[in-house]
């Protein structure tokens, strides 16, 4: 078979490109996303794939940045007591505490 043919069962089909989307690598190894695969995947100028071959095919997966928060989160120890002895701990009691707590 040549490039832009497929076999069906009813015969040959010139430029069939119903269900699969093809490209091209250029000269210096790009190639373009379809775009009714990027829209559907979300893909968009600046995002980053990640590519590794798997049993003579090439697999891209879309790398998703952490969120900023699940980074930091658990970082800091708490005393016993929680979150609201955490604060009083370094704000100091608040307006409506005296200083035993």
């Amino acid at each position: 078979m040549g490039f832009g043919t497929t076999r069906e069962l009813t015969g040959w089909v010139r430029n069939s490109y119903s269900d699969c989307m093809k490209t091209t690598v250029s000269e210096k190894g790009q190639i373009t996303i379809p775009k009714r695969l990027r829209d559907r995947l979300g893909l968009r100028a600046g995002t980053v794939l990640d590519f590794e071959e798997d049993k003579g095919r090439l697999v891209g997966r879309k790398l998703v940045p952490a969120d900023a928060l699940d980074e930091l989160y658990g970082i800091l120890k708490l005393p016993p007591g929680g979150t609201d002895a955490f604060i009083r701990e370094i704000r100091g009691p608040g307006p409506d505490e005296d200083e035993a707590g």
